[in-house]
């Protein structure tokens, strides 16, 4: 069958139109054939959001930004996007605005909420939200640090007036004296050194000799502790510390009234009675060694015995008395 040249025309005419109408479509972001639901966000500042930017929910492009526009006159913008429907969410659900990358560009991505109030319908305007960016951020942070910092340099700006008020003439001529007498001291100092170095180089033999004989020193209590060591002196203590304990409980029990010595230090009357026999035993030898005959009485030839007559002035009594 032979096509005539008005046919031929025609679908030429009318493919050219339809080409038309498909690239128009698309350098616009919206397909012809879409079953994408059209949703609204207001924002005050979109921040260089373009059409065609992909709209996404959880990291997944499920749409795309369509147009921006004014809508008022205090310049809010509405954004006009789709989003495929076979994602189900609540109208409830926001559209943030955020940064896609460290040099700048902006995107929207849907943070769904399911909730009992009903899912998104075509032409619904959800809620909208602005993630700061690293800009504004950095600006958030570093302002209040450069206005530190701008307060610190006035802070020292002030103190080096007030340093070079003063310094006056007076001061600044007694700061070279200081300064000039710290320099004589060095240079003493100096001095001192050199002097103190001549004297261990002079006597450098003396000196090794010293710490020979410290060296030797330091053997010999080595050595003394050895010995010691080898002696058992730890044994010695151990044994002396337990005298000392053994005599600690012997000298609580004379405290306490144990035992004969116990009783006598406690016991008044027993050191009494002891002291009277003492006493009394030393007048018997007393009066023993002065008159023998008034205890011994010997007869070699068997006469009577005859009485002992104690004499006028008795010994015994006077050291009684």
């Amino acid at each position: 069958m032979k096509l005539s040249r008005e046919l031929k025309t025609g679908i030429i005419v009318i493919g050219g139109v339809l080409l038309f109408i498909m690239g128009f479509s698309y350098l616009k972001s919206s397909p012809l054939f879409d079953d994408s639901k059209t949703l609204y966000a207001i924002y005050p500042n979109v921040g260089g959001l373009q059409p065609g930017t992909v709209v996404s929910i959880n990291g997944l492009g499920v749409g795309k930004v369509n147009d921006i526009r004014f809508i008022d006159d205090a310049g809010n913008l509405l954004v006009t996007f789709t989003v495929d429907s076979e994602f189900q969410f609540s109208k409830n659900s926001t559209v943030e605005l955020y940064d896609t990358g460290i040099i700048g560009g902006k995107g929207l991505q849907i943070t769904p909420i399911f909730d009992n109030m009903g899912f998104v319908a075509s032409g619904d305007t959800l809620k909208t939200n602005t993630r700061p960016g690293l800009t504004e951020l950095a600006q958030q942070k570093l302002t209040p640090l450069f206005k530190k910092f701008e307060s610190a340099v006035t802070d020292a700006d002030s103190v080096l007036i007030n340093v070079n008020n003063v310094l006056d003439t007076k001061t600044k001529k007694d700061l070279q004296k200081a300064i000039n007498g710290l320099s004589e001291l060095m240079a003493s100092l100096n001095g001192s050194a050199k002097v103190l170095n001549n004297i261990l180089k002079n006597n450098e033999t003396k000196l090794d000799s010293s710490f020979s004989n410290l060296e030797m020193l330091t053997a010999n209590f080595a050595k003394l502790s050895d010995t010691l060591n080898n002696a058992n002196l730890g044994r010695t203590l151990s044994n002396l510390e337990s005298t000392m304990a053994n005599l600690d409980k012997v000298m609580a029990k004379i405290e306490s009234g144990d035992g004969t010595l116990g009783k006598l230090m406690s016991d008044e009357e027993l050191y009494t009675n002891l002291s009277n026999a003492s006493r009394e035993l030393d007048l018997l030898l007393q009066d023993f060694r002065l008159n023998p005959k008034r205890y011994v009485n010997v007869s070699v030839f068997g006469k009577k015995q005859r009485d002992y007559t104690v004499p006028e002035e008795d010994p015994a009594e006077k050291i009684e008395n």
